[in-house]
């Protein structure tokens, strides 16, 4: 019995540090976006001010509206909530009312793919709520599709919640 429970934790712990690796990776790919993003809409507010050869007025009024067409990227938690309002049962509906982040959702490295659902539950694995991880954990698997992926679903506390392949 001791040992099972130590190969439980031994597995427990090597998903938490996957998840870690696999979370790090995708904040410096954002940030990177971020940056080229920012670029191109400075070099052209600078283009045209010189070449039109216009008053300093015009290419400022052209510089404020060009930012606002732009649209608000949605974030990993946002497409899935999105994705279940329109494909998921009315109890994954009623479930993702209570997601508050999605990780690891954008990376797929064909190794093991991990990704992790923060929702405002408590109680962890043994509380009340372990059904409705189970639920956004099936709904995870049908959003994203994986040969080797996990899943993690994680109570407001930060503890394990529900878990699944994707």
């Amino acid at each position: 019995m001791a040992i099972i429970g130590g190969l439980f934790g031994f597995l427990f712990l090597l998903v938490v540090i996957i998840g870690v690796v696999a979370g790090g990776d995708s904040d410096p790919g954002s940030t990177a976006s971020d940056t080229v993003a920012a670029s191109p809409s400075n070099a052209p507010d600078a283009k045209p001010a010189k070449e039109a050869g216009t008053e300093p007025d015009a290419p400022a009024k052209e510089a404020t509206e060009e930012p606002v067409p732009k649209q608000k990227e949605l974030t990993q938690a946002d497409e899935f909530k999105a994705f279940i309002a329109e494909h998921g049962t009315p109890a994954e509906k009623a479930a993702a009312k209570h997601i508050l982040k999605v990780q690891g959702a954008d990376s797929d490295n064909g190794i093991l793919d991990a990704a992790d659902v923060y929702t405002d539950y408590a109680g962890g694995l043994m509380g009340p709520h372990q059904g409705d991880g189970k639920l956004l954990a099936s709904a995870f698997a049908d959003w994203k599709d994986s040969d080797n992926g996990l899943v993690t679903v994680y109570d407001k506390d930060g503890e394990l919640l529900s878990n699944g392949n994707y």
